[in-house]
């Protein structure tokens, strides 16, 4: 259901961008994509550093063999 309001929801997104114009809907894309990926960005850091906190240490043994 999530998934279908999505793609309804960004079947009316394109079309509002494409009444804007090239210029305007241009820019409110650029931002809409450029926030995505920083969201995105910010996510996998956070995942990053919870994982980094939940695994164990390497101790010198370790180290070693490699």
């Amino acid at each position: 259901m999530y998934l279908l309001i999505s793609i309804i929801l960004s079947s009316i997104l394109g079309y509002v961008l494409m009444m804007m114009g090239p210029l305007v809907g241009g820019i409110v894309a650029f931002g809409i994509v450029v926030g995505c990926i920083f969201r995105g960005l910010y996510l996998l850091n956070d995942i990053h550093k919870r994982i980094s906190n939940i695994s164990p240490e390497e101790d010198r043994t370790q180290i070693t063999k490699r």
